[in-house]
């Protein structure tokens, strides 16, 4: 079995968040989908499960922070800083909020970070590995230590 990773988010509204999150490029997967949670498919391997207050307290007893809060960014890759910057508008358009940190730009790897409807953190991705500098290597050919 292949290695996939499954995100819960708690949300206020499943539809509008399944709206925004289809806008900005997910898919529904309706074999896991009902009314208090829906499975929305980013790849092969990630999967980010929306989930109504009320179903998320059946996981835990821990409060869900405000949308103001951040518990956690989470990054993914895209293949080019024109869809970062798509994706970021397209979350600004659905109802998220674009651009909540200032953009990362290092050659060869940028970023932009946007906000869900709840306030939970993504940072879409571009890296070209073939640009990022060497990193310093020490006498024995190792990384330096910290």
């Amino acid at each position: 079995m292949s290695k996939s990773v499954f995100v819960n988010l708690p949300v206020a509204d499943l539809k509008a968040s399944m709206a925004f999150y289809e806008a900005v490029g997910f898919t529904n997967n309706p074999d896991f989908t009902d009314d208090t949670a829906a499975c929305m498919v980013w790849s092969d391997a990630i999967y980010v499960m929306l989930l109504t207050h009320d179903k998320w307290k059946t996981f835990t007893d821990r409060p869900i922070p405000s949308t103001t809060s951040s518990e956690v960014m989470l990054c993914f890759n895209l293949d080019s800083r024109a869809e970062v910057d798509a994706i970021n508008r397209l979350a600004g358009e659905h109802g998220g909020t674009a651009d909540i940190n200032p953009s990362l730009d290092h050659g060869f790897m940028f970023s932009r970070f946007f906000s869900d409807l709840d306030g939970h953190v993504w940072e879409p991705l571009w890296m070209d590995p073939a640009a990022i500098p060497p990193s310093s290597q020490d006498e024995t050919g190792q990384g330096a230590s910290t």
